[in-house]
């Protein structure tokens, strides 16, 4: 029978994954039952440190990437976004009021402030946001300087006062994201999202009153109109976005331009941080974009929110999250390679430590993961080690037992294929270099010389490789020598973020901050965060792709949608090339002005005319519930 997957959950929660995850046959980890590494999938709503995207085994996700701070911080993304106004012009990024990071430009928002009381009079609004806080809280509206006050870094924006308006109620949209890559650039957005209420009727003569001007579901739901029954918006304060598409039916709009136009601030602002988000295959990132849309139908982005909130208010959330999430663990794709995990412990239960006879005696000794053991057998192991306290050596083991298992265990998962690497003909290679090395020489299965062992103080491990006879036996060197030498200049074993509770939407950041580097020698440099591959030697597992998966001109094309998720980048070849190896953000940025002014242009009785010279690359347009093909919409 096999095993089932195994997922685990961060402070016990969200509960919305458990039973989602229960639901669909997973097993959720038990870290008293359960060996430290055996999960598929560790899911949290606070950011990983770095040395657990570094230790990550080929068959373990994680739920976040490393480093997108740069968009779900408040601060952050307004001074990305600023960065990229002008890059490549404020035209193109202007679906973001203008901000000012307080302390540091208050000088910049004055002159601001002055201008604009002096051009418009005193009707400009301004809104005030604490740069690491959510769910609404420290957030306030004024229209006169005087009004400004804070005790700590804050955001200040332009307050858009002109909202469109449902039956007198302000309102804005949550529109869940996928990142499901970022290098190469993979992203989806759900068709179905929830539209936030404010619970009382929007009015400028009350900025104090946040609920009508606020429309966070932790604030609302605590109005004394939040049960009442509303006109047109009705009980609560969520709506699904299928209902609002009910409503957009009643107005005078090109529906297909307001939603490519949310499309675009997505993509636009993941632009922001893709290039500079370390690659990590084996994570995932569910982001939560709040998008406010202004009378004229224009949308903005008000934030990026980091570990959108899946409690379940209200049968609109039951509705959209509940397969909201079952629709991402559909795109994470599992299959059942990734049991790998089981047969790996069963391989390596029985071996024992292996030491190098030329090791100096100081080094800690790797051991070996070993087998399960009963409940009995951990309590004997720890009554030993009780008594043993006093002798500085095996108290040094027991700590180097914990400190290396996750180490020895990736390098024995890749000794344990070894067999699959070609042969290393070392005389000949010696020949043709004029050097030795330090090697110990094993036989392979065909008698042939294979070196897969060498000194500890060996510098050569990959230079005497020949990469054309040989290639993954020096991609397996190369991964190993950089995992040594991340884990030597990462020696703390805890996490070095400040950990926080976090029980609704959370736009603080993902941002990791580094310990003090405790090196034997070694040191990283500061601006590089480059993760190794946690796929080493010539074994890697077998993905299955997801149905619908094709191939353009030799390169993989991620399916069109997984259930309600519809894949809205890359949408055509030329953006699928831009994104390939290193992103191209110029051509990207004018694919997507092409695809915008294509859509503003057309008209429905073109939909039925035969378009020549279409693309052999399938998209489809995110926004309706039945999307369809983006191709018919592209003129010749």
């Amino acid at each position: 029978m096999a095993a089932s997957l195994v997922f685990r959950l961060h402070n016990r929660g969200p509960e919305l994954v458990r039973e989602v995850l229960l639901e669909r046959g997973w097993e959720e980890y038990d870290e008293k039952e359960q060996e430290e590494e055996d999960w598929n999938l560790y899911w949290r709503g606070s950011a990983f440190c770095k040395s657990e995207y570094h230790n990550l085994l080929p068959w373990q996700r994680l739920n976040h990437h490393p480093k997108t701070a740069g968009i779900t911080r408040k601060d952050c993304l307004a001074r990305n976004l600023r960065r990229m106004k002008a890059t490549f012009g404020s035209a193109l990024y202007d679906f973001s009021p203008i901000a000012f990071i307080l302390p540091n430009d208050y000088t910049r928002f004055l002159d601001e402030y002055n201008k604009l009381r002096l051009t418009r009079g005193p009707s400009v609004y301004w809104i005030c946001k604490p740069v690491d806080l959510s769910r609404g809280r420290g957030i306030f509206i004024f229209e006169d300087i005087k009004d400004l006050v804070y005790d700590c870094s804050v955001i200040v924006q332009r307050y858009i006062s002109s909202p469109l308006l449902i039956s007198g109620y302000k309102f804005d949209l949550r529109i869940y994201v996928c990142v499901k890559s970022f290098h190469p650039l993979t992203v989806y957005i759900h068709q179905e999202g929830l539209v936030r209420f404010a619970t009382e009727k929007y009015s400028l003569s009350s900025l104090k009153n946040l609920y009508a001007h606020l429309t966070n579901t932790s604030i609302n739901k605590f109005g004394p109109f939040y049960k009442t029954q509303k006109e047109r918006v009705g009980q609560g304060c969520k709506w699904t976005l299928s209902k609002f598409r009910h409503f957009l039916h009643s107005q005078d709009i090109n529906q297909l331009l307001l939603w490519q136009r949310i499309n675009n601030i997505v993509t636009l602002t993941l632009l922001t941080i893709a290039p500079s988000v370390p690659s990590c295959p084996n994570c995932v990132e569910l982001f939560g974009f709040d998008i406010l849309i202004d009378v004229k139908f224009k949308p903005w982005l008000l934030e990026v929110n980091y570990s959108p909130a899946l409690t379940l208010d209200c049968q609109a959330d039951v509705t959209v999250k509940k397969s909201l999430i079952s629709d991402l663990i559909d795109l994470m794709n599992y299959t059942s390679t990734d049991r790998l995990r089981e047969r790996a412990y069963q391989k390596h239960g029985h071996k024992q430590p292996c030491l190098h006879a030329d090791q100096p005696s100081h080094v800690p000794i790797p051991v070996l993961p070993k087998a399960k053991q009963s409940k009995f057998q951990k309590k004997t192991r720890s009554i030993q080690s009780s008594q043993t306290q006093a002798l500085p050596l095996i108290k040094t083991l027991h700590w180097s037992e914990k400190i290396n298992r996750r180490r020895t265990r990736h390098h024995e998962f890749v000794s344990d294929h070894k067999r699959h690497l070609p042969p290393v003909h070392l005389d000949k290679m010696h020949a043709a270099r004029g050097r030795t090395t330090n090697t110990t020489a094993a036989k392979n299965q065909t008698g042939q010389t294979l070196n897969l062992t060498f000194g500890p103080h060996s510098r050569t491990n990959v230079s005497v490789v020949n990469r054309q006879t040989c290639p993954a036996l020096a991609s397996w060197l190369r991964d190993n020598r950089r995992l040594h030498m991340s884990e030597v200049t990462n020696h703390d074993s805890a996490e070095t973020e400040a950990e926080t509770k976090l029980s609704g939407d959370t736009d603080v950041a993902a941002s990791i901050l580094e310990s003090p580097q405790r090196g034997l020698g070694f040191r990283q440099p500061a601006a590089s965060w480059k993760l190794p591959s946690i796929y080493s030697g010539s074994h890697r597992p077998v993905i299955i792709p997801l149905e619908g998966t094709t191939a353009v001109n030799g390169q993989h094309v991620p399916p069109l949608r997984v259930g309600d998720f519809i894949r809205t980048f890359p949408f055509n070849t030329a953006t699928l090339e831009a994104s390939q190896h290193k992103l191209d953000v110029k051509i990207i940025i004018q694919e997507l002005h092409k695809l915008t002014a294509q859509l503003a242009d057309w008209r429905s009785e073109e939909e039925e005319e035969d378009v020549e010279g279409e693309e052999d690359f399938d998209s489809l347009l995110w926004g309706q519930k039945d999307p369809p093909l983006l191709r018919q919409y592209f003129k010749p």
